[in-house]
């Protein structure tokens, strides 16, 4: 009986730690997966499964990892994953009401971004928002890391297009 009381304890200091952690880093999980994703609905639910999937082994996660680099990483393999059962991304037409971004950030980069195919979006996402380097980009995403450099090749292609047309307006 005594040993079932400190495996109680123990739970519950890592109940209490996970919580903290999900309370101090959530926002800055749902603005990531809202990059990922381009709709705020789409990225509440990445968070959430991510985090349900995390939290099962959180005492080997909090020892051997950075938390947060771990569920970031478990966020876009489930949204690669998503990706290749689909094929397809939905997007929204409209932004949401209120930004879920960074303020430091003008939202012109945002929406130019959400006009991206979803694996172009998330290699430059990667590579410049986590600061990535393209190996562990393709690790990430399960490509190769010529196709990390391609995709990023044709996404500031495509972003440098769209910044000449507003530039004509």
């Amino acid at each position: 009986m005594q040993q079932f009381g400190g495996v109680r304890r123990l739970r519950h200091v890592e109940d209490d730690d996970f919580a903290r952690f999900v309370g101090e880093r959530g926002d800055a999980l749902l603005r990531y997966g809202y990059l990922l994703t381009g709709n705020p609905h789409d990225a509440a639910d990445l968070v959430q499964e991510s985090l349900v999937r995390v939290r099962a082994s959180w005492s080997r996660v909090r020892r051997k990892h950075d938390p947060e680099a771990y569920v970031r990483t478990t966020m876009t393999r489930l949204r690669v994953n998503t990706w290749r059962l689909r094929h397809r991304e939905r997007l929204e037409p409209s932004p949401p009401e209120q930004p879920i971004f960074d303020s430091a950030y003008d939202d012109s980069v945002w929406r130019a971004l959400a006009t991206l195919p979803a694996r172009q979006r998330a290699v430059l996402i990667l590579r410049y928002y986590e600061g990535l380097p393209d190996a562990e980009i393709a690790e990430i995403m399960g490509i190769s890391r010529g196709t990390v450099r391609s995709q990023a090749a044709r996404a500031l292609d495509k972003l440098r297009e769209i910044e000449r047309l507003e530039s004509l307006r």
